[in-house]
């Protein structure tokens, strides 16, 4: 199948685009050069005879006057006589002090005086055709003060040379540029056209690959910082593409195992109600207690997944006042005393005085819920959990603190995100749903709160934040 050519493209458009430059380019010099050669050159014959012309009058009756006269005849190629009213030459003289002979007709004269006397200015300038040497001429006529109250004139005569040879040198070079001219621009044209619109195609294309799902795809830079920088947030963006599809991956797999350990913990132990301790009141209160647990982590699971989702989409909005985080960090202890008593956790929290901060209670108590729940599922062997409110001045800080294993260094930026825990093995924590350090982050980040973690391999982990401090009801 023949190949048409794509009159859209960037690379045509700049081939067309530098072919009507220099089109353009070569009709304004032909207009220049040939058409209007001739009344450019008559108007600045004309200019030049008004110019010589003004410059007499203004040095008439100067010592040198007979001099620059004829000085000025000769090297210009033009005539220039001081007449009477009659018509006759007084100026200038040879010398012997006679007249020069008069080169210009009677007549001629004539029509000059007639033109100063009905000027208001005393010059006129005018084209006149003079057929002996069958070409146009320029004439420039000025009253003088001849004194005794006679008037004297100034005539000028400058024929307009015949240019028709030099018209026809010219258009003769002209065919030559032009054809040059046009050569060049179509070959310029096209290199550059190909030279620019490559590195974009090379873009489009590794674009249309990673439109495939292609994430390993490399997009070239090319000879052009507005490329470069094209291409750098491109494979910038191939990269973050990259990320988000494997997490994505790693989501939809460990919210299919969250979900499908409950759903199974649930139909096992209802068949066994069913099938075995329908009867025995025992048995089935235990069995009907594993399913009502694992329909609450369920309910836990979709409501984080709600939660997270709200946040990030900007739907859930602050209720800023000022409140006590040591009671509402109290408070969430207390609600852990569950994990106290059947599985020997032990929690401390560690308070000052003044921790008055201003902030939405609700969600920063679901962020030290989460943070201690996060603390339960990795501390070390001991069970200790230690939350830590300090009043720093400008902001209470608030860490909560775990003996685990630690988290290495590398990673101590991705555990923000969405079942991080995923990243080496998945495993069921005894609390939480896997997106509690994600609802953390975003919360945080709505209340533009300082947040981070410390953690040492082998020693444990710090989660802490800072909210800005707030004035208690006794300093008001």
């Amino acid at each position: 199948m023949k190949k048409t050519i794509d009159t859209n493209s960037l690379r045509f458009k700049l081939w067309t685009y530098f072919i009507l430059f220099a089109a353009v380019i070569m009709i304004i010099l032909w207009l220049l050069q040939i058409v209007f050669l001739n009344s450019y050159y008559k108007s600045m014959k004309t200019n030049e005879i008004k110019r010589i012309g003004n410059s007499l009058v203004e040095e008439y009756n100067e010592e040198g006057f007979e001099d620059l006269i004829s000085s000025m005849s000769f090297s210009r190629g033009i005539i220039i006589q001081v007449v009477n009213r009659y018509g006759e030459s007084v100026s200038p003289m040879n010398s012997f002090g006679e007249i020069r002979p008069p080169r210009r007709e009677i007549p001629v004269t004539g029509e000059l005086i007639k033109r100063l006397k009905d000027s208001p200015e005393g010059k006129v300038v005018y084209t006149i055709e003079d057929f002996r040497m069958r070409t146009p001429s320029v004439v420039y006529g000025a009253v003088l003060d001849g004194g005794n109250g006679e008037e004297l004139y100034l005539y000028i005569n400058g024929a307009i040379d015949p240019i028709d040879s030099t018209t026809s040198v010219l258009k003769n070079q002209l065919i030559i540029v032009t054809i040059l001219s046009l050569i060049l621009a179509i070959g310029l044209s096209f290199i550059i056209a190909t030279k620019l619109s490559k590195p974009i195609t090379n873009v489009t294309n590794a674009t249309a690959l990673l439109a495939k799902g292609n994430y390993d795809v490399i997009f070239q830079k090319g000879n052009y910082t507005e490329i470069n920088q094209l291409a750098d947030t491109l494979n910038f963006t191939t990269k973050e593409l990259s990320k988000t599809e494997e997490l994505r991956k790693e989501l939809i797999a460990n919210v299919s195992h969250d979900l499908r350990t409950p759903l199974t913990l649930i139909k096992s132990y209802a068949e066994m109600i069913r099938d075995l301790s329908g009867d025995n009141p025992d048995k089935r209160n235990s069995h009907i207690k594993v399913i009502v647990d694992e329909s609450d982590r369920l309910t836990a699971l979709v409501n984080d997944m709600l939660d997270l989702s709200k946040l990030q989409s900007g739907i859930s909005r602050l209720d800023e006042k000022a409140f006590d985080i040591r009671e509402a960090a109290n408070s969430i202890i207390k609600s852990f005393s569950v994990f106290t008593e059947l599985n020997g956790y032990k929690f401390v929290l560690n308070s000052d005085e003044d921790t008055i901060v201003i902030g939405d209670e609700r969600k920063i108590e679901q962020v030290i819920f989460n943070l201690i729940s996060n603390a339960v599922n990795h501390t070390g062997e001991d069970n200790l959990i230690i939350v830590e409110i300090k009043n720093k001045g400008d902001y209470v800080e608030t860490r909560v603190i775990d003996t685990g294993e630690g988290i290495p260094q590398e990673e101590t930026e991705q555990i923000w995100e969405r079942y991080y825990k995923s990243r080496k093995t998945h495993k069921r924590g005894v609390i939480g749903s896997g997106l509690g350090l994600s609802i953390v982050k975003e919360i945080l980040i709505a209340h533009d709160a300082s947040f981070g973690v410390e953690s040492t391999m082998g020693k444990g982990s710090t989660f802490w934040f800072q909210l800005k401090a707030g004035e208690s009801e006794k300093a008001i």
